[in-house]
This record gives structure tokens, sequence and C-alpha cells, in this order.
């Protein structure tokens, strides 16, 4: 039995059984990380001591018989969720020290199933990025390939679930950092509706963007993780309170007559030919299980770039003007005065990625400046919405390709800005509307790189993309295949 390859239900079941101990199972995953970590970076912090305190509690609780589904199961999370007592650093230098005095809702929740948190996952600096690669601590390497990038920003959470050093892991996403990292390491990514699940501990990035997510090896995990996470938090101001359905149900459900919308604009120049194939592959399968794929039109797509690269940064650009060197985060040497104390702070705490995006945002948002580009930026994200709306009127779900090619070289793309920016060009749109999406391994390329497929829904209709991803998932063995 590969302990490193066991789904959630299967590992909760021999936890249950007693054929295996949480503590035996955390110290494996903790042998793991300590052996692969060195090379694929994946982790910035692991939390030994209290993930073996978490284990022993975890047994302790399975033996008494009141234990949850998650309970015991060993977990990672993306390093902005603020952990209480536990190293929470953004990747960044401006944090690389900040130990938070509170807990995320998130990763509250989790411990209050019972999972066991070994640590924090590497990402991209304030998760700016779509490579791992603006992250203080180095980037994350793919273990397909560890020359190539894994993606971002959650690259590191896509590495740890895809390398077998945890069972899941939970990402963010704000413009596809669960989806894209997902799809350029096999695995399945979940980004939920906007306001599904609890911002409130996350560190912000985008605040009308960010959303937390499950990153797993099956749409079964990514249900069961999302069962935990799901619901409505009086702490956070965007939670939607709205009943959480049981997502085990979609599981069981077939998509017999499902409506399935292909949108023309995803299939479009930029779309490599490996996964375009791939693509049209799983389009044949759907067929092949009852679904009906209807092509349709989204055609305010070619404006999501622009439009998420004014939005994002001017909220950015607001979220990181806390991080000024006075309350906490670092603070430059022997400053001269308070203004140099700033100016050095700022410059030497952030990243050239998060520095560029807050000069961006500081110029959109600037006296002037603000109707010519946020306000208009405002007025075409309705119009996606709209587009969007209007699709899955349609439609039951959209399939789109998640990402425009597989896993790119590391270094190779770090002096093109636009050319980053636009490996995130099938998923900006569903932050934007603010719509769930899941990605799910669909093939490879000649390179034996992992190729993803995304499919979209309406708010708070999680459960028809895993009915729908449940299906594929039966139908196909992509997503059982792992890394050599």
């Amino acid at each position: 039995m590969e302990l490193s390859r066991l789904s959630l239900a299967h590992a909760a079941d021999l936890l249950r059984k007693r054929s295996l101990s949480s503590v035996e199972l955390t110290r494996f995953f903790l042998t793991r990380i300590e052996q692969k970590n060195p090379e694929l970076n994946a982790y910035i912090t692991v939390d030994e001591e209290g993930a073996l305190a978490a284990a022993q509690a975890a047994d302790a609780r399975l033996a008494r018989g009141d234990g949850t589904p998650l309970t015991g199961l060993p977990l990672a999370v993306k390093d902005l969720f603020c952990t209480h007592g536990l190293r929470t650093t953004c990747a960044s230098k401006m944090l690389h020290t900040f130990c938070p005095p509170y807990e995320s809702t998130v990763t509250r929740r989790l411990k209050e199933a019972g999972a066991v948190l070994l640590g924090k996952t590497n990402m991209d600096e304030f998760a700016m990025g779509s490579s791992n690669e603006t992250s203080f601590f180095g980037p994350a390497r793919n273990p397909w390939n560890p020359a190539r990038t894994p993606g971002g920003s959650s690259g590191g959470s896509a590495v740890a679930v895809a390398a077998g050093l945890c069972l899941a892991a939970i990402g963010t996403d704000t413009g596809g950092s669960i989806r894209q990292p997902a799809a350029m390491t096999g695995i399945t990514g979940l980004k939920p509706t906007y306001g599904r699940i609890s911002r409130f501990g996350m560190i912000a990035f985008a605040s009308s963007l960010d959303q937390a997510g499950p990153m797993t090896r099956s749409v079964a995990d990514a249900a069961l993780l999302l069962q935990s996470m799901a619901g409505h938090d009086p702490l956070d101001s965007t939670s939607i309170d709205a009943v959480v359905p049981s997502y085990a149900e979609a599981l069981t459900a077939h998509v017999q007559g499902l409506r399935i919308g292909i949108p023309a604009e995803y299939f479009a120049e930029g779309l490599t030919d490996a996964v375009r194939d791939a693509v049209e592959r799983a389009i044949t399968t759907f067929r092949a299980l009852g679904a009906q794929c209807i092509p349709l039109s989204l055609p305010s797509t070619p404006y999501a770039i622009p439009t998420y690269y004014v939005i994002a940064p001017a909220e950015a650009s607001s979220n990181l003007a806390r991080y000024d060197g006075v309350r906490f985060g670092y603070r430059c040497e022997n400053p001269k005065d308070l203004q140099d104390m700033y100016a050095r702070s700022r410059a030497e705490g952030f990243g050239a990625e998060v520095k560029r995006r807050i000069m961006l945002g500081t110029y959109v948002l600037s006296s002037g400046y603000y109707d010519a580009y946020y306000r208009k930026a405002q007025k075409v994200r309705r119009l996606i919405a709209d587009d969007f709306q209007t699709a899955l009127a349609q439609v039951d779900l959209l399939l789109t390709p998640t990402t425009p090619e597989t896993a790119f070289l590391i270094g190779e793309k770090n002096n093109d800005p636009v050319r980053m920016y636009l490996s995130d060009i099938f998923t900006i749109n569903v932050n934007l509307a603010g719509l769930p999406a899941i990605s799910l391994p669909c093939g490879f390329d000649a390179n034996s790189l992992p190729i993803g497929l995304q499919l979209i829904g309406r708010p708070l209709q999680e459960s028809t993309l895993l009915t729908a991803g449940q299906a594929f998932q039966q139908a196909t063995d992509w997503h059982l295949r792992s890394p050599v």
C-alpha cells in the first residue's frame, strides 16, 4: 500500500479501522517531506511538533469513536492563511518572521474537524504570480519535471499534493491560482463561488477576487474538503449566508442529459495543439457519458486580462498599504526619519512583482485616472459577468481548457510580465464573475506534462461541477497517474 497516494476517504477508513494510526501516517509524510522538499521546495514551514501533537489528539479522538471524516488526515495549507502561533510569511521578506496572534476561519475549521496540518506551502509572494517564482524563499518545482514551474500562485500546495507530500492541500484563487497550478501538476483544483468559503484570516491580495479552495488528487477528495470548509462566517462580511448542501450526494449523480457549453473564445489563437486535442477528447468523453455539448460564445472574453490587471492591482495597492514597517512586518535598519523608514521598508520588503502591481494599482486609482481606468474596468467586469449569466441560462456548466499550454521552464517568462500574465487567460474571467470552477487532469503532452480541463458552473452550484468531474474521473484514469 502506497501511503503517499491514499485518497482522503481510504485514509480515513484505515484510521477508523485502526489499521493505521494518524501518528504513523503523519510521521510518514514528515519523513517524505524531509527527503523530497530540498529538491521541490513545496513547503516554507514544516510544523513537525504541532503535526505530531495533532495526530496524537486525532488518534485519541478516533479511539473514542467521535471523529469526523477528516480526523487524523495530514494536510498542507498555503502560507497566506493565518495560523495562531505558527509563522505565516505570504512568501515575502515583508512577513518572513510574522507569527499571527489569531487563526483563520479555514484552518480553524480544519483543525476542529481533526485534520493534521503538516505545514505551510510555498507560493508566489502575496499570491502575485503565475509560476511560484516570485517567492522570497525560491521557486517550487514541478514534480513531473523539476526544471519546470508548477504554476502559481498556489504552486507549493500543488507540488505537495502531486508529489505525495500530503494527502491534500488548501490553496487560494484570485485569477486562477488554484486551477492553473492544478492543471500544470496533474491534480484536481476547485475554486468555489466567491463568498462560499470564509476569507477571514486569509492575507488579502485582491479582496473582491480572492477565494480559498481544495487542491486534491480527485473530485471525491475535493468534495470532502469543501464540506468542512464551506459555510457562512460572521467574521467575513463577504461570506454568503446560504445552506451548504451534501457534496457527497453530488458524487453519486450522473451526467445523462447534462448541458455543457463549449465557448468558442477559449479555443482560439494561443492554445497549443496538445492542450486542444486533450480537451477535445474530454468533450468526446462527456458526450459518451450522455451529456450534451453545445457551442456558444462569451464575447467579452478578450477583455479579461486588461480588466483583471486594473482591478486586482488597485485592490492590492490598497490592501498592501498597511505594510509600512510600523506595527508588524519587515522594518529597514537605521532609518534616518519616518519617511525614510516607510520608503526603505517597503522597497526592501517587497519583491519586484509585488512592487510592480502596487505601482500599477496606485496609478489607476490616482486622481485623473480613476475614471479612465478603474471605473471603466468595473463596467467591463459587469459585461463579463453578464456574458456568463446569459450562457449559464442556456447550459448547466461550461467546459474550457484550464491553461493555454503545459508547464513552462523556470525562468522562461521572467523578463516578459505580459506573457506571464497570459498564463491565466482562461481562468481570470471566472474570478471577475465570482463563479465556481474546477480543473481536472485530462491528458499529457509529448513531454509527459499534465494537461487540465476547466468546468465552470453557476453561482453556488459546486455540486454540478462535482457531479460532472466525478463522472469524468470514473471514466478516465488521468487523475490516478503520478510523477516518477
